[in-house]
């Protein structure tokens, strides 16, 4: 992928290394730093700044921080869809805006979780477009669900029932049933990217976590699979080499070696890069 790719020079934006900055490097910086950061990074296009995002966690890697989780729900009819936040209007720089941002499980909330990578630029970003929200089927990456579903199918819970026992030889069996998906996707001229897992091991830290809870169904749990590190699509169970990296059973990224563990989620400070002037 090239620079022009990850950094739409249509947006305007001033542009940071990498389209990131993890937590750590600002861990240190005060009350006025972070105006400072919010001014650079809002100049060129609407929302973003410093953002708190729950994430899969980073365990280890050149990438920053871990891949910015999407809450679920299952519908009434048996169909998984992430939840998009509630659409409000607020003033940012004297301004007003319109943000996607909502109170769940204690925490905000907000559609700036996923402005990095260019992805800030999508316009099923926009907190306005118009989507079911249902996730639905991309081929490739398991047999299983090209056994299933055609390209664009949205996926059902009763397709998982074997989530407890599944396996495909990467890693150990019983971890976690994936399905590789898009999300507010119909419609729109680029793809939003995204993993949705069942697992016993979700369903078992719903039960003493608030935000866990509140952010998974029955077992079921996503995440925007776009590499916070160089933009790199990850998998999740699909590749042998994952163990050397101690990610059989995770989330591995063959770019650089990345590494997430989808079954432990955990707060990520960044900066959310401003989507483009309307």
């Amino acid at each position: 992928m090239s620079q022009s790719d990850k950094y739409p020079a249509e947006s305007g934006r001033r542009r940071f290394v990498k389209g990131v900055v993890g937590g750590a490097a600002l861990a240190g910086v005060g009350a006025m730093g972070s105006a400072t950061v919010n001014t650079l990074t809002t100049s060129g296009g609407v929302g973003g700044g410093s953002t708190v995002a729950m994430s899969i966690a980073h365990t280890g890697g050149p990438a920053p921080r871990g891949l910015p989780q999407i809450p679920v729900e299952v519908t009434d009819d048996g169909y998984i869809r992430g939840i998009w936040p509630e659409v409000q209007t607020v003033t940012q720089e004297g301004r007003e805006i319109e943000v996607a941002q909502e109170q769940l499980g204690g925490r905000t909330y907000s559609g700036e979780w996923f402005q990095y990578c260019g992805v800030e630029s999508q316009e099923n970003i926009d907190p306005n477009f118009e989507s079911d929200n249902l996730f639905r089927a991309a081929p490739g990456k398991y047999d299983w669900q090209d056994e299933t579903y055609d390209a664009g199918d949205q996926i059902h819970v009763d397709d998982f029932d074997d989530y407890a026992e599944w396996g495909n030889g990467v890693g150990d069996d019983g971890v976690g049933k994936p399905a590789s998906v898009t999300w507010r996707s119909e419609d729109a001229d680029t793809d939003l990217n995204a993993i949705v897992i069942r697992s016993p091991r979700i369903e078992e830290a719903a039960e003493n976590d608030e935000w866990v809870s509140a952010s998974t169904d029955q077992g079921f749990i996503a995440y925007l699979n776009v590499c916070t590190h160089f933009c790199c699509i990850p998998d999740y169970k699909v590749l042998e080499e994952s163990a050397r990296y101690d990610a059989a059973n995770g989330t591995y990224c063959v770019c650089h070696q990345s590494t997430y563990d989808p079954f432990t989620l955990e707060e990520s400070l960044f900066i959310a890069r401003p989507r483009p002037d309307e």
